[in-house]
């Protein structure tokens, strides 16, 4: 064919290419029973939430997921990869739902639809010195996060502090509040508790929490059906007992949202 005529047919075929795009939809609760099978991606590198015991998915969210799924009548195929990539592939229909640990947070409700929250967390202040417990406290003081979380905004709200200290990982904060070159640190309420309980002679004390935040999983912007069918086979884990036993069983207490 002419020139010409390659241009149409290429514009043509990308039209085709276009329209298949669209009309990859995400799947509705119905046929997703149907299939009896739904497609989950998790991130997997957040103990004790998701994580990986030798080759083997484990954690309070994967387990919690076969709780749900089951009461939904369907089994899970499940699907790990990076925690920046979990939710954009939602947007692109490539799995049905996300569960990693999601606040819910306005800016990410514009790009999914979050079920109901199955944890809360949030941000908890440790510190060697027991006075410095509440976010009065913190008045004046040197406070120590890790880059990029949710937590470094919150602190910011606390305007009275002196000074914040940003850190690469969350253990590098916590070394520094060791070496007693921060006054505070904020991190995750679990991460706070696990770290108190492991190193019971490193003087961390353990004070308010700053902040509250409600974890759900996602589903695509405005599949309605799929959320609605999770967050009620969710609510019935949560009625029958077994999701109290999985929350003890990994925390030692419920940690449900009041």
């Amino acid at each position: 064919p002419t020139g010409h005529t390659m241009k149409l047919l290429k514009l043509v075929a990308s039209a085709v290419a276009l329209c298949a795009v669209f009309s990859a939809q995400a799947r509705t609760l119905d046929e997703i029973k149907k299939d009896g099978k739904i497609l989950i991606a998790i991130e997997g590198q957040f103990a004790p939430f998701n994580c990986f015991n030798g080759t083997t998915l484990t954690g309070f969210e994967v387990d919690l997921a076969e709780l749900v799924a089951k009461k939904m009548g369907v089994t899970i195929q499940w699907k790990t990869l990076g925690f920046d990539a979990l939710l954009t592939g939602l947007r692109q229909d490539r799995w049905d739902l996300v569960i990693a640990s999601h606040g819910i947070t306005d800016e990410r409700a514009k790009a999914v639809t979050f079920t109901e929250p199955h944890y809360c967390s949030g941000g908890m202040i440790i510190a060697m010195d027991p006075a410095i417990r509440t976010a009065k406290d913190l008045a004046g003081k040197v406070v120590a996060v890790q880059t990029g979380t949710s937590y470094l905004e919150n602190v910011q709200k606390v305007s009275a502090i002196k000074e914040m200290k940003n850190f690469p990982t969350d253990v590098d904060a916590r070394s520094a509040l060791n070496s007693k070159r921060v006054d505070a640190w904020v991190t995750d309420r679990f991460v706070a508790k696990a770290v108190v309980e492991k190193n019971p002679n490193a003087g961390f004390k353990l004070g308010d929490m700053l902040f509250i935040e409600r974890i759900a999983a996602a589903v695509a912007k405005g599949n309605q059906s799929l959320a609605q069918g999770w967050s009620k086979a969710l609510a019935e884990t949560m009625a029958d007992g077994s999701y109290t036993q999985l929350s003890k069983k990994y925390f030692n207490e419920d940690v449900r949202c009041n």
